[in-house]
């Protein structure tokens, strides 16, 4: 029987006891919409790494190319966003008003429609509100399986009971959730019923974004700082969808804003990401249309987290030194021979906690920023938030020791090593610790959360 904790053991108990596992096998393919791979941050953990639907807790250890036999892992840290959810209030506000366009407006006699109408119901309701979902909990729970054989030395029994893996969570519901579903894959694992281990809530550091002044009211606040957004959903390529949607349903043209769009798509990836159901909803999308969906999203997100403006990135800094703290408090206890305090840090947060920091660590970043009028030359664009933000998204940095002083960063992402942006003499994507330090100097030097979030007033 695996151990609960605090006021959220009834949703707990309740997820984990009345629901089996689930995942899609890859003789249920069909079941998954064709559209699937563009869902954005609205996408399955499993489309990212397909393997993962037929077997869940599969693990490839081959992908660590370690540069010699002698290299041991000595910490990580891992940046996960929480699993699987409801939608927000305000997007379960808008799945059902295009659900009421469809059923009273829409006219026709496919079959995918009758279906929506006769026999489909809205059954998001408001007080669901982002909320984790079942399929939330598992994806933490088998995450936490996985990373244990992928780094068995360090996410380990002894580790656990020793106080050696320290975990750290936003203070949203989702994310303590999942980081308690996180912690029972690891107990259910090892069977472990005789201790209990403590999360701490730290919005400073999983919530950066809501405390940082000049990132609230220069671009989250501001909405003027999503003009590129709103040019292109205004724009042909958008209102070619949102025709074709209405055509397929045989409704006014007028009736299907950018908005319902939007609602259309999401009621689309929310019935697969939360019950695996490949819905009707998916019909009234081909790929043409989810590749522009997609761009829309990517748009948002590139110009609210990521390059478009400084400081998306910079009000991360106060998440960059925590980890380079981490791993120089590792650096030092190893130098001096002494036990290593913090084998483990598991960091549980918001697809806006591992975006702003993946910016400006410089992954994914394009040589053309993205723009209303460039979708058409951006096909190929490494900026991608379908294969890199999907739910329980992982930023992994393990360091390791390869002997005689040789210490050693692997970045991995998704369960899949990843390159540090511009260190290109490297050794199997696993450069020296020394040379990540001196490639970010000037963040380590400077890079201040405060200096950086002040709101700059402007001269009288």
């Amino acid at each position: 029987m695996p151990v609960f904790w605090g006021k959220f053991t009834v949703f707990y108990f309740c997820v984990i006891s009345c629901c089996s596992l689930n995942f899609v096998r890859l003789e249920d393919d069909l079941n998954i919409p064709a559209i699937a791979k563009y869902f954005n941050t609205k996408g399955r953990y499993e489309e990212v790494n397909p393997y993962l639907r037929d077997d869940i807790l599969a693990v490839n250890t081959s992908i660590l190319q370690l540069p010699s036999a002698q290299c041991r892992e000595i910490h990580l840290t891992a940046i996960i966003r929480h699993g699987t959810r409801y939608p927000t209030t305000k997007s379960i506000k808008e799945m059902q008003e295009f659900y009421n366009i469809v059923r009273h407006n829409a006219s026709g006699e496919q079959s995918w429609l009758q279906e929506i109408q006769t026999q489909w119901t809205m059954w998001y309701t408001e007080d669901m509100d982002g909320r984790l979902v079942q399929k939330g909990v598992n994806d933490h729970r088998h995450l936490a399986v996985r990373l244990s054989k992928l780094f068995p030395s360090l996410i380990s029994e002894k580790n656990l009971r020793g106080g050696l893996i320290k975990f750290i969570t936003s203070s949203k519901h989702r994310c303590v959730n999942s980081t308690l579903s996180f912690k029972a894959g690891l107990t259910e694992l090892w069977t472990i019923t005789d201790q209990e281990f403590e999360h701490a809530v730290n919005d400073a550091l999983m919530r950066f974004f809501d405390q940082c002044t000049r990132f609230v009211e220069e671009v989250d606040n501001n909405p003027s700082a999503m003009t590129e957004l709103d040019k292109f959903r205004e724009g042909a390529e958008m209102k070619r969808v949102e025709e074709k949607i209405a055509d397929r349903l045989g409704v006014e043209y007028s009736l299907i804003t950018d908005d319902m769009a939007e609602a259309a798509f999401y009621l689309c990836a929310y019935e697969f990401a939360i019950k695996t159901v490949n819905s009707p909803w998916c019909r009234l999308f081909d790929e043409v249309d989810a590749q522009v969906m997609e761009y829309a999203n990517d748009l948002k997100q590139y110009w609210k987290r990521g390059y478009g403006y400084d400081i998306n990135s910079k009000s991360s800094c106060i998440l960059f030194h925590d980890l380079f703290s981490r791993l120089d408090n590792t650096v030092s206890e190893n130098q001096l021979g002494q036990p290593v305090t913090e084998a483990v840090t598991v960091q549980v947060g918001h697809a806006e906690t591992l975006l702003p920091l993946l910016t400006l660590l410089g992954f994914f970043n394009d040589s053309d920023a993205l723009t209303s009028t460039n979708y058409a030359t951006q096909t190929q664009r490494s900026f991608r938030t379908s294969h890199m933000l999907p739910y329980a998204a992982n930023l992994l940095f393990v360091l390791y020791d390869c002997g005689g002083g040789d210490l050693r960063l692997q970045p991995l992402l998704n369960e899949k090593p990843v390159m540090f942006p511009g260190l290109t003499d490297q050794k199997a994507s696993m450069p020296l610790y020394q040379d990540v330090k001196k490639h970010y100097r000037d963040l380590l030097q400077g890079c201040d959360f405060e200096t950086e979030c002040q709101l700059f007033k402007s001269p009288a």
